[in-house]
């Protein structure tokens, strides 16, 4: 049965207390929805870990490795995520336990892939607060942390901007003052992983199930270690040469907290393209959302128009030109991402592209052509 979560000393450790649905996000709502498949002998479960054609899933009865089925209906295998709620078939006499549903995810954190196709991957499911670790020893890159932050707020989680490594920054304030500009109405938080600085405030900010991205060597693992209040997650020497971490997280892992909440920790991101982020990049940016509003026209693209509100904007240092040029690149990545599954937009975009080479190709078989 669904129990509600009981407070516990903070000094336990998740390994010295027993752990119910309720610490890993199981609610009221989820028991309710769920009542017809516990007819049907089911139970619930959350992925701790999925690999190709196996999870490991914590139940009611505890941990379990289950195997995992083709969908209904058809002969794809389900593909369950890191964080998933599922429901599984408990293990019988002569048989193991097996997923056989992914229910209905809340929220996910979705990524392009860098096939062709764009097909969507799900990096983290039912995620309530999207932690973005950035290194205040190596050099920001602002449109990085923008491309993060459109990734977070798409997936419907709170996202919240960690500063890691400030006893290796000469001006850890000035950086902070910096992401700020770059990130409107997002959290940032300033923490050292090595004094200890900012992370009380940052276990009072994260909540429910906490999601850590951001590339190799940003410090992920050590802070989750410190969030965990134990050495759980590997963790490497960053390169001199390049500031580069190895992938010491190789898979994804959902670990319960010391004070609630659980976290997922995630191997460093060399790339994150956008999949239909649309409301992300919104949110992202929307200094240039609320003015373009009052642009003359309803299309403006912001680059030349009269009238547009956002160009008044730069010109008088409302916002920065770069902001700008950040928006426009990742808003194209974004539409091109779209149409390589969307046949009538991919038209769109290559309809100028043809007319083009038709008028080239008319100009060529004119006879007053020179090459």
């Amino acid at each position: 049965m669904f129990h509600q979560p009981t407070p516990y000393p903070s000094a336990l450790s998740p390994r010295e207390r027993v752990l119910t649905l309720a610490d890993y996000g199981w609610d009221t709502e989820r028991e309710r929805s769920f009542t017809p498949s516990r007819a049907d002998g089911l139970v619930p479960g959350r992925v701790v870990r999925a690999e190709r054609g196996q999870c490991d899933v914590v139940t009611e009865a505890g941990s379990a490795r289950a195997a995992v089925l083709p969908a209904p209906g058809t002969g794809d295998r389900l593909t369950p995520c890191t964080g998933d709620w599922v429901a599984v078939r408990p293990s019988g006499a002569a048989t193991s336990a097996t997923v056989v549903e992914v229910l209905e995810r809340r929220t996910a954190v979705v990524r392009s892939t860098s096939s062709r196709t764009s097909q969507a991957q799900v990096l983290a499911a039912n995620v309530d607060t999207v932690a973005v670790a950035v290194s205040l020893a190596d050099p920001l890159k602002l449109g990085r942390i923008e491309r993060m932050l459109a990734l977070a707020w798409d997936s419907g989680a709170t996202p919240v901007i960690v500063l890691t490594k400030a006893d290796r920054s000469t001006d850890p304030a000035s950086g902070a003052a910096e992401v700020t500009e770059a990130a409107p109405g997002v959290e940032v938080l300033v923490t050292s992983a090595a004094t200890g600085e900012g992370l009380d405030v940052l276990t009072a900010v994260l909540s429910g199930t906490v999601v850590l991205l951001g590339p190799s060597g940003a410090g992920k693992s050590t802070l989750g270690n410190r969030l965990l209040g134990e050495d759980l997650l590997a963790t490497g020497a960053v390169r001199d040469s390049d500031g580069k971490g190895r992938h010491t997280t190789a898979w994804r892992e959902l670990l319960p907290l010391p004070h609630g909440g659980v976290l997922l920790d995630t191997p460093g991101l060399r790339g994150v393209g956008l999949h239909d982020a649309d409301e992300g990049l919104d949110q992202t940016f929307a200094e240039i959302t609320e003015l373009a509003r009052d642009c003359r026209f309803a299309d403006c693209a912001h680059t030349s128009e009269p009238g547009c509100a956002v160009l008044a904007a730069i010109e008088d240092g409302q916002i920065t030109g770069r902001r700008l040029d950040s928006y426009h690149r990742l808003q194209r990545e974004n539409t091109h991402a779209a149409a390589r599954t969307d046949a009538r937009l991919r038209a769109e975009l290559e309809r100028p592209l043809k007319q083009i080479s038709r008028h080239i190709r008319a100009l060529k078989q004119s006879p007053h052509f020179k090459a």
